[in-house]
């Protein structure tokens, strides 16, 4: 194990007193209960849709996700996928590499397993009640919380679209200090976007009310680690390496929660095309419901087509543009099984060499939310002075920067003293989302 790098986060382990304690062993069973709750609750929809039949997969569904909340809350033995995904094999064969490192050959349990392993195992539990209960096999449990939370959130959207549109208005007079002030805004826009996070509140309401340009001053000080001018010179660099003179610079967006958070990463987005700062958008979501309220394909579409809806001009002419960024190939939307998988990111090139090629092609990517900054960092409870370049262990396809509200207990890239004086100041300072990270590493860096 590296110097400076502790065993994964389980189940089992202890931090008395704080909240990541509650959260981790009580955060599980409570939003396995409300699927059960939602799944139950769409009954009649169930029968309208698919008569008997659904009825009989509702039921189905129910008494293996009750199973599941029994084995969570009692420590059995973690099970074999039986369905036929995609991803089914990859996943068993995970779970033979979780067995093999176990001691004197005791059984992979809830407990007692890595806490990134059994929590992407459960929502992979969610699919496959689904995929052995058709014709309820597409059906997102999660889908009520997302659509709730964009819809309570529509006065901070349309204070963002307004914003965006008379950027856009006047960006042919701006200067590039000018540009630079913009974009940190709306980066630091996206950042705190992350808050909005429903698999850390059990799906609870989590929306965005306020104007989010006007509170960024007051969250200055809460930004923990602040590379954004290193991001800014690298996208500038990226126009200024490419041989024609033409703006060819591609941003790559691994993106997290749906809601308020997705239409601060789409402003972003149309911004640093809309700026000449990128003349390519990858967006990159799951390829099912995952971790209550991250972006799937439906959810991504679906946003945009409720803005376009909106009776707002400002809202509404910012998805037109959207569209045509879709349309044209500017924007574009991927998904791939790695992402839904428990692996560390430092397994990609390995595991998902295809994944790993592909954004070897971006000029930058930009790693949204927590759960991805737990895979960059192996979710190991690294000392808070390990350099951010060092915890990736290796995995470095491009010039990236993780956009994270803190949420879980992995920090690393502070001073020293840093995390002393927070946790002197707010003990939970690591987990209840109060502080923030804008944290670059780039592979052109001296490691």
């Amino acid at each position: 194990m590296e110097e400076g790098m502790l065993p994964p986060l389980s189940l089992s382990a202890k931090f008395e007193g704080s909240f990541a304690y509650l959260t981790v062993r009580d955060r599980l069973p409570a939003i396995l209960t409300k699927v059960i709750d939602t799944i139950h609750r769409n009954k009649e929809y169930f029968f309208k849709e698919y008569g008997e039949e659904g009825i009989e997969a509702e039921k189905r569904a129910i008494s293996f996700l009750s199973k599941l909340r029994n084995e969570v809350q009692t420590d059995k033995p973690v099970l074999a996928l039986a369905d036929n995904a995609e991803d089914t094999e990859t996943w068993n064969q995970y779970l033979q590499r979780q067995q093999e490192r176990m001691p004197d050959g005791e059984p992979v349990s809830w407990f007692k397993a890595p806490w990134l392993y059994v929590e992407c195992y459960m929502y992979r539990r969610f699919q496959e009640a689904l995929y052995l209960n058709p014709p309820m096999d597409t059906f997102d449990v999660f889908k009520e919380g997302k659509t709730q939370s964009f819809f309570e959130s529509q006065q901070a959207i349309i204070s963002l679209c307004t914003y965006l549109q008379e950027l856009i208005t006047n960006m042919e007079n701006m200067s590039e200090l000018q540009l630079k002030e913009h974009f940190l805004k709306l980066l630091q826009v996206s950042l705190w976007g992350n808050k909005c996070d429903l698999s850390i509140s059990a799906g609870l309401d989590n929306s965005q009310k306020s104007n989010p340009i006007d509170a960024l001053p007051d969250l200055q000080r809460f930004i923990l680690v602040d590379d954004s001018n290193k991001v800014w010179s690298t996208l500038v660099a990226a126009q200024g390496c490419r041989s024609s003179g033409t703006k060819r610079a591609r941003v790559d967006i691994i993106l997290d929660n749906a809601g308020f958070e997705l239409v601060t990463d789409l402003v972003l987005a149309d911004f640093l095309v809309s700026a000449g700062l990128a003349k390519q958008i990858r967006f990159y979501g799951k390829s099912f419901p995952w971790f209550v309220s991250d972006v799937t394909k439906q959810d991504f579409e679906w946003t945009i087509m409720q803005v376009l809806a909106s009776n707002h001009k400002w809202m509404s002419a910012s998805a037109v543009q959207w569209k045509h960024f879709m349309k044209d190939g500017t924007w574009s939307y991927h998904d791939h099984p790695f992402w839904t998988l428990p692996h560390e990111f430092c397994d990609m090139a390995t595991d998902a060499a295809d994944l790993y090629t592909m954004l070897q092609g971006s000029d930058l990517i930009l790693f949204k939310g927590d759960l991805n900054y737990r895979k960059l960092t192996g979710d190991r409870i690294w000392e808070h002075t390990v350099r951010f370049d060092r915890a990736l262990r290796g995995f470095q396809p491009a010039p990236l920067c993780s956009i994270r509200t803190l949420k879980a207990n992995v920090q690393v890239g502070l001073q020293p003293g840093q995390a002393e004086q927070l946790s002197s100041e707010d003990p939970d300072w690591m987990t209840n989302g109060k502080y923030a990270v804008i944290q670059f590493s780039s592979p052109l860096r001296e490691q």
